[in-house]
């Protein structure tokens, strides 16, 4: 007689091998219709159009306005506009949710691997000239969207890291959708042929400003989440030296650009947040694409692990600060080579810029460059400040005070100047000027008439870009506060450029800054 145990377990096992077998198998049809929808969203891209020029052009979806109608459903003023919907095809199947609404999932995702079950990126080609085969980025971790990101990192720099905080504390939902009514851009720009060129813009998303409009149907279709990568608004600016300004009649007030006698500005914002295509970026620095994810991400303590599990993946959004463009006068001038433009590329100091520490010339240059840029665009030209985050030349400012305290604790002397850095970081400077111009591509500028800056990292790097500088204009004299001439006498021998005098090591020697007791009295 059968033992009535035997037969049952023989029956579980049976059972259990047909669950795996099932499993495994729903796990293989659902990677080919995966694959099958990449394929297909990459037809319907092609299919979108055949000009080889940029889809954008003339088309209503390049105006903040006419996308936000149509994003809205009101019929644009102008009815060509094939090349504004960018809807994908549906999912065979909807992507399961993982975890939870709320801060806490059900498990935990290290890394993502190509090809794997459930994932699915959204088709991106950089460089690409017709939005809709280019795509989207796409990077939120939505539960609508994780598995259909693009992108590795986060939206907001360094202050993603708050935004998990807020997630963790529950003060914001996860899957929090932002509402986008009324925040197109305050003006319009470009296109440009820089946008189609993957080589000159690396480092930003050329259409981050239109994102939640330009791909509206994307976002209503496949239920993820776009967001912008830059934003443009119109401002009043008021800087006190400004109205010192005004009285010496160094500004002019009009009432469009300069206000009043207070020395108030009309200004144009840009914000830009940083997008980096890792090839691109790669090749800026002449070095391998897999030398720079593992760079990345060894040297951010294993932040981003997608860097190396995902070389399929090609946009990362770095935790870095991005950069604010002051545009002063109509910002369509900034683009067009038949008016002059003045320009000054500032690097963040918020000691000086902010404070007013006198320990360098930042804040003294950058007062400069908004009057010569104020004075340019009231001529008929156009006056451009671009603010980059990259406090202590990008060292951070802890960094930087450590330096301050050696050269104070020392003789402070411009000959040992840019030693006291490298004995602390190891390295005189981080800003790496190679990524800068990618936003002057952006903005349409192929040549400057003035340039408001002694750097030669910065001419460099735009020169090389194939950007013509006519004009290079140090900081006056007059300006230099007392205790900045080790750094601005330093810079100078280094290779800063002048119009004066560059002293010798010798004479280096004999420039000395103020020292401790001099401030402690």
């Amino acid at each position: 007689m059968a033992d009535p145990s035997s037969d049952q377990d023989e029956i579980l096992s049976i059972l259990k091998k047909l669950q795996q077998d099932q499993a495994q198998l729903a796990a293989q049809v659902e990677a080919i219709n995966n694959r099958m929808d990449v394929s297909s969203s990459l037809s319907s891209f092609r299919l979108a159009s055949s000009s080889q020029e940029p889809a954008f052009r003339g088309s209503p979806s390049i105006d903040p306005i006419q996308l936000a109608k149509a994003a809205n459903g009101t019929t644009p003023s102008r009815p060509d506009s094939a090349h504004g919907d960018l809807t994908l095809p549906s999912r065979a199947s909807p992507i399961p949710a993982v975890g939870r609404k709320n801060s806490v999932t059900s498990r935990i995702i290290l890394t993502t691997y190509p090809g794997q079950s459930g994932i699915d990126p959204l088709p991106m080609s950089w460089g690409e000239n017709d939005p809709a085969k280019r795509g989207p980025v796409v990077v939120s971790r939505q539960q609508s969207t994780i598995r259909r990101r693009n992108a590795i990192g986060a939206h907001g720099g360094s202050y993603a890291v708050y935004h998990a905080l807020a997630v963790a504390s529950k003060n914001l939902d996860i899957d929090h959708k932002a509402d986008f009514t009324n925040t197109e851009p305050a003006v319009s720009i470009g296109p440009f042929p820089s946008w189609a060129d993957k080589k000159k813009i690396v480092a930003m998303d050329p259409l981050g400003h239109l994102a939640p409009w330009l791909f509206a149907s994307t976002i209503k279709s496949q239920d993820v989440e776009i967001r912008p990568t830059i934003a443009i608004t119109k401002a009043h600016m008021k800087i006190p030296e400004l109205e010192a300004s005004v009285k010496a009649g160094r500004l002019v007030p009009d009432g469009k650009i300069c206000l009043n006698t207070t020395g108030e500005l009309a200004v144009t914002k840009f914000a830009v947040e940083p997008v980096w295509y890792l090839p691109g970026v790669a090749e800026r620095f002449n070095i391998e694409e897999s030398v720079l994810r593992r760079s990345l991400f060894e040297n951010t303590g294993g932040s981003y692990p997608e860097l190396i599990t995902r070389n399929d993946i090609k946009l990362f959004l770095p935790p870095i600060g991005g950069l604010t463009v002051y545009c002063f006068g109509d910002p369509a001038k900034m683009s067009d080579p038949s008016v002059r433009l003045a320009l000054r590329v500032h690097d963040e100091c918020n000691g000086s810029d902010v404070f007013g520490s006198d320990i360098c010339t930042c804040r003294p240059y950058l007062i400069f460059g908004i009057e010569e840029a104020v004075k340019e665009a009231q001529a008929g030209g156009s006056g451009v400040v671009i603010y980059f985050r990259k406090e202590g030349r990008a060292l951070g400012e802890v960094t930087k005070y450590l330096v301050y305290n050696a050269r104070k604790r020392g003789s402070d002397r411009a000959s040992e100047y840019f030693q006291r850095t490298e004995n602390i970081a190891g390295v005189k400077d981080m800003r790496f000027q190679a990524l800068m111009p990618d936003v002057l591509h952006w903005l349409g500028i192929t040549k400057i008439d003035r340039m408001l800056s002694m750097s030669n990292m910065k001419y460099d790097a735009i020169v090389e870009q194939g950007i013509e500088i006519r004009e290079r204009v140090p900081i006056p004299d007059e300006l230099i506060p007392e205790d900045s001439r080790v750094e601005i006498d330093a810079k100078i021998h280094a290779g800063y450029f002048t119009t004066g005098k560059v002293m010798s090591l010798v004479e280096l020697s004999e420039v000395q800054g103020r020292a401790w007791e001099d401030i402690d009295h």
